[in-house]
Formats: structure tokens, C-alpha cells, sequence
């Protein structure tokens, strides 16, 4: 099992960033108050941020490690094009809330929806399948929604089942979920993307979906250890 170690390091940061910071005593009671040079505002404490520090990988075999490093490539590819989409529906939704016409939200849906099929389709013309059914996954983890639902809701039924079929001739399922708390390899998934987080080397962002990554860790650590 991979040992972490959580580590409060936004608010260190914040103090080397800003360069000086400023104790303004109170009283006996309420002890200091901290100011940050340059902001007006006096706290009582720094919000921290949570930070993982990640223990060397293992693996029980080289077929292991070879399938590891794979799924790694493959998912820093696409994770960029799941999280554009993440966005980019955000960015519809918002929208659609100021629109009140029903005409006239169907007229932006689909000017949008032709706008993301543009701005993504000649480079998933390129994936393979494997990165295609990665991607499915990741707009699940990112969106809340599969993407055959957010076809669904953005074209209709009958265009989200077509698409469907036509990716299963590819054995790329639309409705495919992502769920790393009981799929390993969407575990893998998941550690591959904190990983690529805490290094730089993809941008974060929040997991539409509800699960703990710590959790996750203890609980295929253990298993793992048991199948050894």
C-alpha cells in the first residue's frame, strides 16, 4: 500500500510569496492576529490547502508497471479534452440561466453544441480506442454526467442512442461511468491525475463526483497487499 502523507503547505506559500508578514498582537484571550503585507484584511488563521506526497510506486510485476505507465500516457492525454468539456458546459449552463425563452435557449444549446463538436473533433478523430473509452470516463468524473446523458440533454434521445451505437462498433461504450471505488483501473485513473496535479503537469480540477481519494488509496492498498 502507498504510504501518504498530508502536508499544510498553501498558507507557507502564501508567506514566502508575499515576502513580510505582520503579527498584530490583541490580548492574553484571543492571542495574534496574522497580516499579510500588502492585503487589508487581519485573520486569526491562513487557510491551508491539502497537499499529497506521494510515496515511490510499486508494482508486483512488470506487466503491472508496463499496464501503469500505458494508462498513464493515455490519460494525460485526453484528460485536457474532459476537462475543456467540463467548461465548456459549465459555461452553456450558466448561460442558459439567464436565457428565458425556450426558443431561444434550444437556438444557443445547439449553436453551442456545434461549437464543442468543432472545437473537438478533429483531434478525437485521432484517439484510439482505449483513449476514447478513457475520455467517456473522464467526462463522467468531470461533468457529473455521462456523456451519452449530456448528448441526451443537449441533442435528444434518439441522436444520444445513435451515438451510442456508432461508438459501440468501436466497443466504446457512451454510458460508461467512472467509478475508481470499485473499477481499479479508474483508481489507477485517479492516482495517475493527483499525481499529475501535485507535479504541474496538469491543471487541477475538482471531481464532479463524490469520493475520497485517501479512502480509495487504504482501500486498494490493502487489497492489493492481500493478492500478493
Amino acid at each position: 500500500m502507498v504510504n501518504r502523507v498530508l502536508f499544510l503547505v498553501f498558507g507557507l506559500f502564501t508567506l514566502l510569496v508575499s515576502g513580510q508578514v505582520e503579527e498584530q498582537p490583541l490580548d492574553s484571550v484571543t492571542g495574534k492576529m496574522i497580516m499579510i503585507e500588502g492585503d487589508s484584511i487581519v485573520y486569526g488563521s491562513i487557510p491551508l490547502e491539502e497537499v499529497y506526497v506521494f510515496s515511490k510506486l510499486k508494482f508486483k510485476s512488470y506487466k503491472d508497471k508496463l499496464r501503469y505507465y500505458i494508462l498513464r500516457r493515455k490519460t494525460l492525454k485526453v484528460f485536457p479534452y474532459a476537462q475543456l468539456a467540463s467548461e465548456r458546459l459549465q459555461e452553456l449552463n450558466d448561460r442558459l440561466a439567464k436565457i428565458e425563452k425556450t426558443r431561444k435557449r434550444k437556438k444557443y444549446t445547439k449553436k453551442v453544441q456545434k461549437y464543442i463538436e468543432g472545437e473537438f473533433s478533429d483531434e478525437l478523430k485521432k484517439l484510439t480506442r482505449t483513449e476514447g473509452q478513457i475520455l467517456v470516463k473522464l467526462i463522467h468524473r468531470q461533468t457529473g454526467e455521462t456523456a451519452f446523458g449530456l448528448v441526451k440533454e443537449l441533442r435528444s434521445g434518439w441522436r444520444a442512442f445513435w451515438y451510442n451505437t456508432t461508438a459501440n462498433m468501436f466497443k466504446i461504450s457512451l454510458k460508461e461511468v467512472y467509478d475508481p471505488e470499485l473499477v481499479e483501473e479508474d483508481y489507477l485513473i485517479e492516482d495517475i491525475l493527483q499525481r499529475a496535479f501535485a507535479a504541474g503537469k496538469l491543471k487541477r480540477q475538482k471531481s464532479a463526483l463524490d469520493f475520497d481519494f485517501m479512502a480509495l488509496e487504504n482501500k486498494w492498498g490493502q487489497a492489493n497487499s492481500k493478492n500478493k
